[in-house]
């Protein structure tokens, strides 16, 4: 009894010293957030090495020519051409020499591409949540591509606000934007299912690193775990037509999704319409904290 009396004191005394050492680490809500900002860190890291390895894939097989030697008969059909992402992707495959389609939310938009790229490069408005505007686009695909098919659709199109505490939202928050991220997506490429199966093409849907980690409430987290599991059934589905599906997940990164002032101003709107006793119940500082921490978020953005 002595013995074990002895041994107890012992790992007492030794987990003593080290809290006593380490008194910062043995508070849990800080240990989790120390493993939490590692993680997303390490995340960060990775997905920009990935980004970094396919954006410069292209320099790489193009000099082979059966990569890209008939690029210029290759059709790729990009969502979200407007800005961000799918902007300089349709400009990139446009100097390489696709036939890029760049679908655009607003004429604007379209028409800024446009002078950006070559005469090659077409253009076209598209809704991803309007199911007709899908399907007029669908037709004037088709009259571009003919029997070749379309050797490529990139589902870049999304919004990430209204973001925010889940008890701020209202059903409609959520559904604003799920219908983009998530339903457009889905919709978009059952609507062009049968034009890349006659190209034995490949599907490329943009996910997000907040598909694989959820850090704030509203349907942007939602909606990209969502792509992620459509992805990967889809993907199971559409080998027995030779069709590719794969997932990008950016991490942090300059666009229109992640404009900070977009953000902010948002979140106000989401709390001015509180109810007083739902205010009341988080205090009148929680506004400015949730501000504090998008801004903190915020300061590891990279520039396209």
């Amino acid at each position: 009894m002595q013995r074990h009396d002895d041994i107890s004191w012992i790992d007492a005394k030794i987990s003593y010293n080290t809290c006593e050492g380490w008194g910062f680490l043995c508070q849990a809500p800080v240990v989790l957030f120390v493993c939490l900002f590692v993680n997303i860190l390490a995340a960060k890291l990775l997905v920009e090495f990935i980004l970094n390895w396919i954006y410069r894939l292209p320099v790489i097989q193009n000099r082979c020519p059966l990569h890209f030697g008939k690029s210029r008969s290759k059709h790729v059909l990009i969502t979200g051409c407007d800005s961000g992402f799918g902007n300089l992707l349709a400009r990139q495959l446009d100097g390489r020499g696709f036939r890029v389609i760049a679908a655009c939310l607003t004429e604007e938009g379209a028409s800024a591409l446009s002078s950006l790229a070559s005469p090659r490069l077409k253009t076209l408005q598209l809704d991803v949540t309007d199911s007709a505007s899908i399907r007029r686009a669908v037709e004037a695909v088709r009259a571009e591509v003919g029997e070749r098919g379309l050797w490529g659709l990139v589902n870049n199109a999304g919004r990430s606000i209204p973001i925010g505490p889940t008890e701020w939202m209202q059903l409609e928050d959520f559904r604003k934007v799920l219908d983009v991220n998530l339903i457009g997506v889905i919709e978009v490429t059952l609507a062009f299912l049968p034009l890349l199966k006659k190209a034995r093409g490949r599907v490329v849907n943009v996910a997000s690193i907040l598909g694989r980690l959820a850090l704030t409430g509203g349907g942007y987290c939602l909606s990209k775990y969502g792509v992620e599991a459509f992805s990967d059934s889809l993907r199971r589905e559409m080998q027995h037509f030779g069709i590719n599906v794969s997932i990008i997940e950016p991490g942090f990164f300059k666009t229109a999704v992640t404009r900070p002032d977009l953000i902010e101003a948002d979140l106000r709107r989401l709390w001015t319409r509180l109810p007083q006793d739902v205010k009341d119940s988080y205090g009148a500082s929680y506004i400015n904290d949730c501000k504090r921490s998008s801004m903190f978020s915020m300061l590891g953005l990279v520039n396209l």
